[in-house]
Formats: structure tokens, sequence, C-alpha cells
């Protein structure tokens, strides 16, 4: 009998997110057994991991799905205890800023208290001496503390999503010290991808702009436009969320381009790579983005998607994880902006199937 050594085993909680999706993409073809700890609900919310799911009878199973919930700790430990992980990459949370201020409680006992039970079930089954944990930060930490931000920067959260954070980084840096645990956050500034979820401004924007472009008569209503954000491509940010993970001894990182854009600028470079113009025109909530041939309304200032309070222009820097993980991004701010717009396009576009009778020739 061929003895096979035994794969390194990942879990990964919020597994069907975007960064979820890429993640598990990157260690699949490291060669891990990687072990996804979804919620269950009524519905499908396996879109972006369907065709990572192998049912093949005979075939090793290297992307298992497992049931369970941030705020169930039973569920926490059936599965910790089931995998066995050498890494788990903590990526649950509940990740929209707006949405944060309506259900504060909510967003708080997920991305504050699920890492808390998370480490404590990490703990009670024995896994501190053999298990390397990813806890995904944000720089929504940072939220008032004006750029550029890296790890030494204060923090000073604009929003209960990045209240609970704070939080759960603490938590992180408390384990680590106090039970030894090899723990890494990851402080991640925006990154977007055409797996974004509908709801974040970058997709609500391409995906409007592909719906114009295709001859919607729609106008893209957005929030704050001088907002500014640092912006990467989601499949470098998994890149270095790994690469942590790798190191002898644990830290925390901040993962940022070193760029700001503003969403006037985003929306400039989504219309432009979608083959339209856009002309700005007013100032404050009244300002419109119009079409300059026609002078048809494309953007408007809806003042009702503004946060009760806003961010700092944020803008990371990821010099230490340059130094010490030879971390870089790769996709740069036109690059990400093309690759979405051009996604969204082709979903309003699908391809037109050429119909061929039989004994003719195409």
């Amino acid at each position: 009998m061929i003895h096979r050594p035994r794969r390194k085993r990942a879990l990964i909680t919020g597994a069907t997110g975007q960064d979820g999706a890429f993640l598990a993409e990157l260690l699949l073809a490291q060669g891990y057994a990687v072990h996804a700890f979804v919620r269950r609900t009524s519905g499908s919310n396996l879109g972006r991991v369907a065709h990572l799911v192998d049912g093949s009878p005979g075939r090793e199973r290297r992307y298992v799905l497992h049931h369970g919930d941030m705020t169930d700790t039973a569920s926490l430990m059936r599965v910790l205890a089931e995998v066995q992980p050498d890494e788990i990459y903590n990526l649950a949370a509940q990740s929209h800023v707006a949405v944060s201020f309506d259900a504060p409680e909510d967003t708080a006992n997920t991305d504050a208290l699920g890492v808390v039970r998370l480490l404590e079930a990490v703990r009670t089954i024995g896994l501190t001496d053999r298990c390397r944990i990813y806890q995904a930060s944000t720089s929504e930490l940072f939220g008032a503390s004006p750029p550029p931000q890296d790890e030494a920067t204060r923090f000073r959260p604009c929003s209960p999503y990045g209240a609970a954070k704070v939080c759960a980084y603490w938590m992180g840096v408390t384990y680590r010290e106090a039970y030894g645990l090899h723990l890494s956050n990851g402080i991640a500034f925006n990154h977007e991808s055409p797996l974004r979820g509908d709801s974040f401004v970058t997709r609500k924007i391409t995906r409007a702009v592909a719906r114009i472009a295709d001859g919607e008569r729609e106008v893209l209503r957005l929030g704050n436009l001088d907002a500014g954000r640092d912006w990467a491509h989601a499949r470098d940010v998994v890149a270095g969320m790994w690469s942590m993970l790798q190191q002898a001894v644990p830290d925390d990182y901040v993962l940022a381009t070193g760029e700001s854009h503003s969403v006037r600028s985003f929306v400039a470079h989504a219309f432009d790579v979608a083959g339209l113009t856009v002309r700005w025109e007013g100032e404050g909530v009244e300002e419109v983005g119009v079409e300059p041939r026609s002078g048809r309304v494309l953007v408007a200032v809806d003042p009702a998607l503004f946060r009760p309070r806003e961010t700092q222009g944020m803008r990371g820097d990821a010099g230490k994880a340059r130094r010490v993980l030879g971390w870089a991004p790769r996709t740069s701010f036109a690059e990400l902006v093309a690759e979405m717009v051009r996604a969204d396009l082709a979903a309003v576009r699908p391809p037109v199937e050429t119909v061929v009778s039989p004994g003719i020739p195409a």
C-alpha cells in the first residue's frame, strides 16, 4: 500500500464570500485540503464556490463544506474537532459598513464575539500549538486617523463595523500573547473583484454602468463622491493572507496599494471602460454626472446614501508586508475597474449562439 502524506488542512470561515472563493482557489493550487465553514440557509449561497464542490464517487474530496455559524459555539467546536486544521482563515463577518449602523448588535455578535468564540474553541480543543490563524482585520479600524495608515496608526473607527473589528483585532493580539497562538491580523484595505457583492459601492457602480452602456435608461445614485479609498484586487490580498501564515513568527500587517482614489474617479474610469464619458456639473448634493453629447444625467448624488460618519481618506502603507512577506499588489486600479466592468458587461450582453443547420457548413 502506498502511503500518501497528509495534506495540509485549511479551514475558511466566511468561505462563500469574495475572499473565501479566491483563497480556496489559491490553497487548492498549493495542494491543501480546504474545509469551508458556511452558514446554512434556506437557499443556495454557494454561487462563488459551487465549482469547487466535487461530489464524484471515488475521488478525493479536497473542498469540503461544513455548516455552522460564528454565533454558535457548538458548531465551531464540532467542526474544529472534526477537521483538526493546520491553518484557519477567519473571514466570516457582517462586513457592510452601512448595514452595521442599522444592525450594530448583530455586527458585534458576529465580528467581535464570533472571534472570541473561535479562539476559545481553538484553545479548548487543544489546537493552540499546532494551528495557525489568520484574522481578517480592516482599514475601517483607522477611521478618522489621517492617511497614510500603517500598523502603528491609531485606531479611530467611525462605524459599528469598525468598532467591532477593533475588538476582534485586540482579542487576537491578547490570545497570541497570553496563550502563544500563532495568530496574525491582516489589516486589509478595500479589495474588490467581479465576485464582490452587489450591495458594495464598487459593484453597484460597475453593474449600473454595464446596464447603462447596454441601453438602460437609469441613473446611478451614490452617496459621498469625494470618499477616498485604497482599492486593491481581492486576488492579490488573499495571497498576502496566505503569506502571513507561512511565517515562523506571527505578526500584524497592512495590505494595501498605497494609492487613494475617490468614488468619483472610480465612476469615471468605469464609464470610460464601457465607452461612455461623464462630465461633472454642480457641487455637493446637487452634483451630477452627465453624458456630454446628449446632456443626459447618468450619475446623481442621493443624500440618503451618506454614512452617518465618514472616514478620512484611506491610503495604506504596506511597507512592512513588502519587507517581511515579499508581498505587493499586482493589479493596478485601472486594471481592477476594467476587469469588473467587463465582467458586468458580459453578464448583460450574453454571447449570441449561432444556429447551424445540419449539412450546411458554418
